[in-house]
């Protein structure tokens, strides 16, 4: 039988989240940690499962929900999934932890996996700057050829 690994004393210092502004996203990154109040809430439409998929994936239809969140820096919308629909309600104030950018059609959209969380928590003082709204600037695209 084997022995399992001794344990030290000494634990993993957890590095202190980073907090960073809406203004500072871009596309392409993750593990963004963001205090943000939500604006609006639009469901989108649930998307049913298809019989034709593995029967793990037939479980229920998935819960989609486009948010507009912000803070004092400006505002991008949020792809809320499944339970993250239910904390997306006008006015509250949410953290998200490990948040990553998603683009669609060409445009950012924030985003929290499996591997983030949306916290509920006080509300905040600040007012969402809705006029820079980074969901709304359009990317491209361009391949680098190095010559």
């Amino acid at each position: 039988m084997a022995t399992p690994p001794a344990t030290t004393a000494t634990t993993v210092a957890k590095r202190k989240p980073v907090f960073i502004k809406v203004e500072q996203l871009k596309p392409g990154t993750n593990g963004h940690t963001l205090t943000v109040k939500v604006v609006s809430s639009e469901p989108v439409k649930s998307v049913p499962n298809r019989g034709n998929r593995s029967s793990s994936l037939i479980a229920r239809p998935s819960r989609i929900a486009e948010c507009l969140i912000g803070d004092e820096t400006g505002s991008i919308l949020f792809t809320a999934r499944n339970e993250q629909v239910d904390l997306m309600t006008p006015g509250s104030t949410l953290i998200l932890r490990n948040a990553k950018i998603d683009m669609f059609k060409g445009s950012m959209r924030l985003a929290v996996d499996k591997w983030g969380r949306v916290e509920v928590t006080e509300p905040a003082s600040f007012e969402v700057k809705e006029g820079n709204n980074l969901s709304l600037v359009e990317y491209e695209l361009v391949n680098v050829v190095e010559e």
